[in-house]
């Protein structure tokens, strides 16, 4: 390769592709979601006694039952790429599979409260606040759902010989599902808490 073409003298970040490529992901889904809160807070303000009331629809303790949740997968999560990175593949298959089957208990806990709000005649046309409600906790759940998938994929290759070798697809994927469980510590309190709960 002549000199002219050379690209040695590229600085290089250390950082890579695939992470740097998820983090630019993360940063164009955290703008997703900010338009989302900006425009129920504005909203909120306005609706004040109709917001409320809707409010105190939510089951704040399904709600409660999925941070749990959330703030355990991400623990697991963690310690499922400790391991691999330590060469552990039968402890990353357990964290893992934690990791998974938390994610299968936040669904199964969010389609319950969907089916629960559908038994009562409540849709995401009822009122503004529904709208919200539906497409932000909607959203998120298809974040969910869209990050076990390739978990799914990295336990299975894990049962092979050799187990699955690739700690820096994990830390991507856990970047992306530690992202997850952050959106969700925002939507639990503006959807189920700041409002006084009316029976």
């Amino acid at each position: 390769m002549s000199a002219g073409l050379s690209l040695a003298h590229e600085p290089n970040s250390g950082v890579p592709h695939g992470k740097l490529a998820m983090w630019i992901f993360l940063a164009s889904e955290i703008m997703f979601f900010s338009g989302f809160f900006g425009a129920f807070i504005v909203l909120r303000n306005s609706n004040i006694e109709m917001f409320s009331h809707s409010a105190g629809e939510l089951n704040s303790y399904y709600a409660l039952l999925n941070t749990a949740v959330l703030i355990g997968s991400s623990l697991t999560m963690a310690l499922s790429i400790l391991n691999l990175q330590r060469g552990n593949n039968k402890n990353f298959q357990l964290f893992l599979g934690l990791t998974i089957v938390c994610g299968f208990i936040f669904l199964i806990v969010k389609t319950i409260e969907y089916s629960t709000k559908f038994s009562h005649g409540i849709y995401p046309s009822t009122n503004v606040f529904f709208a919200f409600y539906f497409t932000m906790t909607g959203f998120h759940a298809l974040h969910v759902i869209l990050g076990m998938i390739p978990m799914v994929f990295m336990l299975i290759k894990s049962y092979n010989r050799g187990g699955y070798n690739k700690p820096v697809k994990v830390e991507t994927l856990g970047l992306s599902w530690h992202f997850v469980d952050l959106v969700w510590i925002f939507l639990f309190p503006i959807l189920y808490l700041i409002f006084p709960a009316h029976h």
